[in-house]
């Protein structure tokens, strides 16, 4: 560890807690009542943007894609209840989870299967969106199924679009970029599965490989594609586009909770527990819930011990000017859309005002989870995705959440929202080898 980080150890002791891997529970001290309405990075008119540029290429996407025939375009996930997972969790590790529990299954979510085909695949069609209007080949009046026209595919193929990754925001971006005609670029970590690497190259994307980490892929891609004029880079770290294409599934949610006619309000407390990997995805998320449902939603990251970065960075307020390394923490999990060292100094900053905590999780017992999700609700999500129930496990500090925020006598009647993240793309072959680790 650094020298001068070692007061964060002896002061902070969910700190001292992950620099020996241990799982831990940090609660955010700088949460403020109202503090969605001072975030100044973003605004809500920003989403509104967003939700209106992918209701424009619904028309292109249902084209495209046959799977979105049904849905009319739109890509979204079911928010389905789990009781009997609820129940097992409880009687697994003792901790008692009051209201109901759901899942957010966006390890299902069409095109690429993951939650980054929102952001992913928001900021791609954004990019496509801005260079046809600037060519004057396409009017916002337009029908944008005509993107699927063969003028369209040769005017993308002459640029190029690239991203780094650990896996599923590549997919996103490679499946996308590749199906408008873009020539695509993934600069992927050593943490990356091979059978992602595999199902990009089918798709006709390049896939360079790093024996490094997430964060010297990122790197390496920016400078790739700084090198090329024609070349945009998908930049995980710092990207509004990417940002907001995640938010617009607050008022996506909005819509499913009022269907199942679940109340947020006061009585009504929301929770929602996010994996985190640099922090894009998860940020996004809970930027959006929090402006539709503002203090009546507490929102959770979670993340592996061996990758904690968000944690770190929030807990010392030193966000991306420290890494797990500086710690003395390798960054290796299994957890491969988390393994993540640095984290976003975007969205570290833009949800200090407004995420509740950041629960960490070891590797093996996302395992236990994900089997004990498929034995007892029949759904299959990602070892990573399972990271979504690391703060459900921790009662005690969960315990001294709700009672600093007064929600006691409401738990009853409150919903938890466990965001599964990634899942449905993956093989057969590797959902056997899933369920057989750590037996």
């Amino acid at each position: 560890m650094r020298s001068d980080l070692q007061k964060y150890r002896e002061t902070i002791p969910a700190v001292a807690d992950a620099v020996q891997l241990k799982e831990t529970f940090w609660l955010n001290g700088r949460q403020r009542t109202g503090g969605h309405k001072e975030i100044q990075e973003v605004n809500p008119e920003q989403i509104q943007d967003a939700s209106q540029r992918l209701l424009r290429f619904a028309p292109y996407l249902k084209t495209v894609f046959p799977e979105l025939e049904k849905t009319g375009g739109i890509i979204e996930s079911e928010l389905r209840a789990i009781p009997a997972m609820q129940a097992w969790l409880e009687q697994t590790y003792g901790s008692k989870i009051e209201g109901r529990l759901m899942l957010k299954m966006d390890s299902d979510l069409p095109v690429s299967g993951s939650v980054k085909a929102r952001g992913g695949i928001y900021e791609v069609l954004k990019h496509a969106e801005d260079l046809a209007l600037e060519a004057g080949m396409l009017k916002l009046s337009d029908d944008y199924s005509i993107l699927a026209g063969k003028e369209f595919q040769e005017f993308f193929g002459r640029y190029t679009i690239q991203v780094g990754s650990t896996g599923n925001l590549g997919m996103s971006i490679g499946i996308m970029s590749a199906k408008l005609g873009f020539c695509v670029i993934v600069h992927m970590s050593a943490d990356a599965k091979q059978w992602k690497k595999d199902l990009l190259r089918s798709r006709g994307v390049k896939v360079i490989e790093y024996a490094d980490d997430y964060c010297a892929a990122v790197e390496e891609g920016r400078k790739n594609s700084d090198a090329d004029p024609m070349s945009y880079f998908v930049d995980d770290e710092n990207s509004q586009a990417l940002f907001m294409g995640y938010s617009v599934a607050g008022e996506r949610l909005r819509t499913q909770l009022e269907q199942q006619q679940i109340p947020v309000d006061e009585d009504h407390p929301l929770f929602l527990y996010i994996p985190c990997g640099i922090g894009g995805a998860p940020g996004g998320i809970t930027y959006g819930v929090k402006q539709i449902f503002g203090d009546h939603v507490h929102c959770f990251f979670t993340e592996p011990t061996h990758a904690c970065c968000m944690m770190l960075g929030m807990a010392t307020g030193l966000h991306d000017r420290v890494s797990v390394k500086d710690f003395g923490i390798d960054g290796r999990t299994d957890a491969d859309g988390l393994a993540v060292g640095r984290p976003s100094a975007f969205v570290g900053r833009v949800v200090e005002p407004v995420l509740s905590g950041i629960a960490t999780i070891r590797d093996e017992r996302l395992y236990d989870l994900m089997r004990g999700l498929l034995h007892e609700e029949h759904i299959f999500i990602e070892p990573s995705s399972c990271a979504a129930f690391a703060a459900l496990i921790q009662g005690e500090v969960m315990k001294k959440y709700i009672e600093s925020r007064g929600l006691n006598d409401k738990m009853g009647q409150a919903t938890h929202i466990a965001w599964a993240t990634g899942g449905s793309m993956v093989p057969e072959e590797m959902k056997k080898i899933y369920r057989e680790t750590g037996l």
